[in-house]
């Protein structure tokens, strides 16, 4: 890989990261797939690729014994990729525009049910500041929907707490407000008066502003994503509850809930930050699987159902 090469990473990379706000785990995985693409090229100038060298590329990968989810990434890498360098006026034309990707296997989303997020929520340990933001985190994950990196990215400034609201920056530094349960507003402020400024006590974190992390670790810096997760696995383990739960499962569950109980799908839409209907009416389809459950077990002539 040349220096120029090299270069236009660089770049992309960064555009990605401030401008799309991608997570770091996406920001990865869609630079990979670049690096991989350009490897392939042996030397060509990815600037005179065209639109048959790109489907070139697919049918080489389409060797390999990917999913249709991974393939789907890589042509989406490749897609954003030109699209930033048509932007930044490196080639003419865009020759990824009309590059399409294979169609992902349909499924539904995993979520939890109140009883088992309860079940989580309780079983976290509190007794330690850090052990205290933890429950905090996964009460406004429960509470509000959001994205693990929209959570940990949280300042200060974001808080309206007076108002049960938080502003929010999601995919493409989309903004938006989510709205919070007097439960875990009250956790949070317990957080910010009490637990925070004791997970940290060996280093100064600065005066508070609307700049400051609202979560940190105990370096006194922004808390991770990694965290997060671990937090909640290590909880999961102990319960031993038989399902695989992560931070965006939460975010399942929240939306999941919401339409069992009658919200309107365009609410659900602004509450999650998704930029097309589509995304939540996934969420209804859950729904009425979960229905559907529900009656076979519950009724008496539920086996003979559909």
């Amino acid at each position: 890989m040349n220096e120029l090469d090299k270069e236009y990473i660089e770049e992309f990379k960064t555009y990605l990261s401030v401008e799309k706000n991608f997570s770091e785990c996406t920001l990865k995985a869609y630079s990979s797939d670049i690096v991989s693409f350009i490897l392939w090229l042996d030397g060509a100038d990815c600037l005179k690729a065209d639109f048959n060298k790109l489907r070139e590329y697919l049918h080489f990968i389409q060797r390999f014994d990917y999913k249709k989810t991974t393939i789907a990434r890589k042509v989406a890498s490749i897609r954003t990729f030109y699209k930033f360098l048509f932007r930044e006026r490196y080639i003419d034309t865009n020759p990824a525009l009309s590059l399409s990707a294979p169609k992902r296997p349909k499924s539904l989303p995993k979520f939890l049910t109140p009883d088992e997020v309860e079940k989580i929520l309780n079983n976290v340990k509190i007794e330690t500041p850090a052990g205290f933001r933890n429950r905090v985190i996964l009460e406004l994950l429960w509470a509000t929907g959001m994205r693990v990196s929209e959570l940990s990215s949280l300042n200060f400034g974001d808080l309206n707490l007076d108002e049960n609201e938080i502003r929010v920056f999601g995919k493409g530094a989309k903004e938006r407000i989510v709205l919070v349960s007097d439960r875990a507003k009250n956790y949070l402020i317990q957080y910010i008066q009490s637990a925070r400024k004791l997970i940290a006590p060996d280093y100064d974190t600065g005066e508070i502003n609307d700049n400051t992390p609202l979560f940190i670790n105990n370096t006194g810096f922004r808390l991770q994503n990694k965290t997060i997760r671990k937090a909640i696995n290590e909880t999961v383990e102990k319960i031993e509850l038989p399902k695989k739960v992560t931070p965006h499962v939460f975010r399942h569950s929240f939306a999941t809930k919401l339409i069992e109980n009658g919200a309107d799908l365009r609410v659900v839409q602004e509450l999650l930050g998704h930029a097309g209907i589509s995304n939540t009416q996934i969420y209804t389809h859950i729904s009425m699987k979960h229905m559907r459950d529900v009656y076979e077990t519950a009724h008496p002539h539920g086996a003979a159902f559909g």
